[in-house]
C-alpha cells in the first residue's frame, strides 16, 4: 500500500490522499485553522520542512527548520482539543500530539496555537503551553 492509500497521519479518518496530500503538494488550501494545524502535524510526520515552513507566518517563521532527526521520531498519535474562530480571520487550536525520539519515553506536546488568514491562506503564527492543572 502506498502512503496515498493510507490512513491520514492527522487522524481525521480520511485517508491521506483525500486530506493532507492536496494540501502539502499546493493543489489545496486550508479550508481552517484546524484543517492548517492537522497538515502541520502529518507534515511533521512526514519530515516536510518545506510545507511547514510555507505554512509559518512571516512574521514568526524560522528561517530554517531541521529535521534531521525525523528518522528517530515516531509520532504517536494528535488529538485537537478545540478549535477556535475568533473572527474571520484569526482563530485559535489547542492539541496535543504524542511523539517518541528513540527509545526514550514519549513525549506529550500539550498547545494553544494561533492562527491567521491573509489572502485567502491560513498560516501558523506562533503558540503557548498551557500549565498542568
Amino acid at each position: 500500500m502506498n502512503a496515498n492509500d493510507s490512513a491520514c497521519p492527522c487522524q481525521s479518518g480520511r485517508r491521506y490522499a483525500q486530506c493532507c496530500a492536496p494540501l502539502h503538494r499546493g493543489d489545496a488550501l486550508a479550508a481552517s485553522a484546524e484543517a492548517l494545524m492537522r497538515s502541520r502535524y502529518s507534515a511533521y510526520v512526514r519530515a516536510d520542512a518545506a510545507y511547514l515552513l510555507a505554512t509559518w507566518h512571516a512574521d514568526t517563521r524560522p528561517a530554517t527548520l531541521d529535521c534531521s532527526d525525523a528518522a528517530a521520531t515516531r509520532w504517536l498519535g494528535l488529538e485537537v482539543k478545540r478549535h477556535v474562530p475568533q473572527d474571520a480571520d484569526h482563530a485559535l487550536v489547542e492539541f496535543v500530539a504524542r511523539y517518541k525520539v528513540g527509545g526514550a519515553a514519549a513525549v506529550r506536546l500539550h498547545e494553544v496555537s494561533r492562527f491567521v488568514r491573509e489572502g485567502g491562506r491560513w498560516y501558523y503564527v506562533d503558540g503557548e503551553f498551557p500549565t498542568a492543572r
